[in-house]
């Protein structure tokens, strides 16, 4: 191998926005809108640090199959309307997709926990 390296390898992570991919197993996220269902297979979990402040989830957009079989984009908002803290009413089977991603987006420097569901 004609390659040398030396120095102390650091990552950083100075964007305030981060989109972390993960593909679902076939069958294990079934989504409901307006009476249909989807069959979730990726999902793409947008975390956000705003002003200095600890990473958190803002959304969730799903690339599912319809009944027809046809792909289709859901997303899902998981803040509440003033940014403070999470939406009301998301499943639990979204968190648990936010935290899939978050295992995956620990590994460029975000530490992530689910927040608590309730109210405030």
């Amino acid at each position: 191998m004609g390659l040398s390296a030396k120095g102390e390898p650091v990552t950083v992570q100075d964007e305030t926005k981060v989109d972390v991919g993960i593909h679902l197993q076939q069958g294990s996220l079934t989504l409901t809108q307006n009476g249909k269902d989807f069959e979730g297979y990726q999902a793409s979990v947008e975390f956000v640090a705003v002003h200095d402040g600890p990473w958190t989830a803002n959304k969730v957009k799903f690339s599912a199959k319809g009944p027809d079989g046809k792909s289709v984009g859901l997303t899902v908002d998981l803040l509440n309307d003033t940014f403070d803290g999470p939406r009301p009413g998301v499943p639990a089977a979204i968190w648990k997709v936010v935290a899939l991603a978050a295992i995956s987006a620990g590994d460029i420097g975000i530490t992530y926990a689910i927040p608590d569901p309730r109210p405030m």
